[in-house]
């Protein structure tokens, strides 16, 4: 069922966002130095990420173009709506306004973001290598010379794994034109995240605790190791430059015992044991249906360990980890390249 829900051209809501409206002369300037990927001129859509001073992710987020009545150009930002460790978003972005002519609102009662995927995307792709680093980071360098995360305004092609389809801003009330000739899928979208590999929003990626690395933002491309001066710049560049990866978010999928009767019980935050191990090995995060995301040491990975973890009843479950195809083979030896 799974492989027709990826391969079928498929509609779904993107549950739990809200957005804001960030524009003015200087917005560019502005969010350069709260974001963790270059801003460029002309504004351009895609992935980025919102760091800490202590180099911990405090939002993922999807940066939409805008254009308002007057022909001045700005963006919309997604983010993960729910209540969290961190400051509401706007307040935080608001600290750093300053002197910058930029203004930002709260634009989540105009609009809900959508996704489309299947093979009706399947033109979005791009190809692309892979750049490593000596600590096992991994930067996506796209082959072609159009910009990868798409032109049109209000949409993003979704380029953080192969077959995530593209990201589109509707106004409420609204409805995506692929309606027509899509299957709309009422909860297909955490679904479809989850078989492709794909980590976002709180669960996923804990704001305050969470490293933008561990947690895949790397190779998905929502960081930029070369760019200028950005909060929680140094901790990110130094783990790059000289850092170890030991972790990373795989997906994975339950596999019943005898006592087990429903892995409806078994919920983000749950710990992963390791067989011979007493401590924790790993945190179970966003999971549907059977098949959920989960952080874990890369070293059990390799080395085929296996992996358990608990119920709210108290009931282990045995889960296999995947490492997702589009995943980059990494070289004998990390080189890095400048």
């Amino acid at each position: 069922m799974f492989s027709v829900l990826r391969a079928a051209p498929s509609l779904a809501k993107i549950p739990h966002k809200a957005f804001l409206s960030i524009t003015g002369s200087q917005t560019a300037e502005f969010l350069n130095g709260v974001l963790a990927t270059a801003i460029r001129q002309p504004l351009k859509p895609g992935l980025s990420t919102i760091l800490n001073a202590q180099g911990r992710v405090l939002h993922d987020v999807f940066l939409y173009t805008q254009t308002d009545e007057k022909g001045k150009h700005g963006y919309i930002l997604e983010y993960d709506a729910r209540a969290s460790d961190a400051a509401p978003l706007l307040d935080v972005l608001k600290r750093f306004v300053l002197r910058a002519k930029v203004k930002i609102r709260d634009a989540s009662d105009q609009y809900e973001s959508w996704a489309a995927w299947g093979s009706s995307q399947a033109h979005l792709e791009h190809p692309r290598t892979w750049q490593w680093a000596q600590s096992g980071c991994v930067e996506p360098v796209w082959d072609s010379q159009a910009w990868p995360w798409g032109s049109e305004e209000g949409v993003i092609h979704d380029r953080r794994a192969v077959g995530m389809g593209k990201r589109m801003l509707i106004r409420k009330g609204d409805k995506p034109s692929e309606i027509l000739d899509h299957n709309l899928l009422i909860d297909g979208y955490t679904r479809h995240r989850i078989l492709n590999g794909v980590p976002e929003g709180i669960f996923d990626i804990p704001p305050t605790y969470a490293l933008p690395i561990e947690s895949n933002l790397d190779m998905m491309g929502g960081l930029d190791f070369r760019k200028g001066c950005y909060v929680g710049q140094e901790l990110t560049v130094r783990t790059y430059h000289k850092g170890v990866i030991r972790k990373r978010i795989y997906p994975i999928t339950f596999e019943k015992s005898s006592e087990a009767t429903s892995c409806s019980r078994v919920t983000p935050g749950c710990s992963i044991k390791a067989e011979g191990q007493r401590r924790p090995v790993g945190r179970l995060l966003s999971t549907d249906a059977g098949h959920a995301l989960a952080l874990l040491k890369s070293e059990l990975i390799e080395a085929n360990t296996k992996l358990t973890v608990m119920d709210q009843g108290d009931v282990a479950w045995n889960i296999t980890p995947t490492i997702p195809e589009w995943w980059p083979t990494p070289p004998p030896v990390h080189i890095e390249q400048e």
